[in-house]
């Protein structure tokens, strides 16, 4: 594969200041596009196995989104771990070879919009439990020290921290001990981050807990540039972005589902989508500055959420 594109501009990556300016358009369902292209994505490893057998798929699936109107594309790192790709016969040296090609295809990508110096590429930091393949990541319920989680957690990090994306995205995070684990990891590396917690109500975690702890975590990390939601009922996002900016003192970040139901046993969507795109200016207005969408949002959904970022 070729490397990545590098940007004629690197001071150009302050992505905290740039939110300083106004609101940032994420990308959609990675899964949901490779999916509706045609792609099988029933292993383990998800969007990930593409990263194996057609990384291309994931590039132009990349693009697409840019081409809606996102500004930020999400790695398809979510589901990869070294434990996890060891279990299929991936060796230590071939996980790092795709956690580093999924930033690749992601750069790749944004070399190919109008404007690449205002597009971002955010590595996905996913959550032990997504790696199990069994819904662990909608329950939290691992039963892991933090300690364990840290070290779990560790060796993913350090390999997309130096892959070249200009931040990670710690996402769908299910229960307080792991948002504990991976903000003491992040801490004093000087790698910006985000920091999204995925939710039961607009109160709790997946895991039953105070999400306002889980917000009020995230205060004192520096590289933590934004905190919220993602993977969740876009029904009770607005509360939830609310009380991440009251806690965390942050920019917000949110990504709801399209509104349809998960099943993790029979790994299918049930149920009609909300529409997102009428939030937004609520979001907005209630201290989001990165936003987009989760599962079953396609370019088409974020492009609707460009236009209404722009009225």
């Amino acid at each position: 594969m070729s490397p990545a594109a590098p940007r004629p501009d690197p001071a150009a990556v302050d992505l905290a200041v740039v939110l300083d300016q106004g609101p940032l358009l994420l990308d959609g369902g990675l899964a949901t596009e490779l999916e509706a292209a045609g792609h099988d994505l029933s292993g383990t490893l998800w969007s990930g196995r593409l990263l194996l057998d057609a990384p291309e798929a994931v590039t132009a699936a990349h693009a697409r989104f840019f081409a809606a109107g996102a500004r930020v594309a999400t790695t398809a790192s979510y589901q990869l771990s070294f434990a996890g790709l060891a279990a299929l016969g991936v060796d230590r040296a071939g996980a790092e070879v795709l956690l580093r090609r999924s930033v690749e295809v992601a750069a790749l990508a944004r070399a190919t919009t109008p404007e690449p110096y205002r597009c971002w590429v955010a590595a996905s930091v996913g959550p032990y439990g997504a790696t199990l393949a069994d819904g662990s990541e909608y329950r939290g319920d691992y039963g892991l020290t933090v300690a364990e989680l840290r070290d779990w957690h560790r060796p993913r990090l350090a390999v997309l921290g130096d892959a070249g994306a200009d931040l990670l995205a710690l996402e769908t995070i299910p229960c307080l001990a792991e948002v504990e684990a991976l903000l003491a990891e992040v801490a004093g590396t000087g790698i910006p981050a985000w920091l999204s917690v995925t939710c039961a109500s607009p109160t709790t975690t997946r895991a039953g807990e105070p999400v306002a702890e889980a917000f009020a975590m995230a205060r004192e990390v520096a590289e933590v540039i934004a905190v919220g939601v993602n993977c969740l009922d876009p029904h009770d996002a607005g509360q939830l972005v609310a009380l991440a900016a009251q806690e965390s003192g942050k920019p917000v970040v949110v990504y709801p589902n399209s509104g349809e139901e998960w099943d993790a046993t029979s790994r299918t969507w049930s149920g009609t989508g909300a529409g997102l795109a009428d939030r937004v200016p609520g979001w907005v207005a209630d201290g989001a500055r990165l936003v987009g969408g989760c599962c079953r949002v396609a370019p088409a959904e974020i492009a609707t959420m460009a236009d209404r970022l722009t009225d």
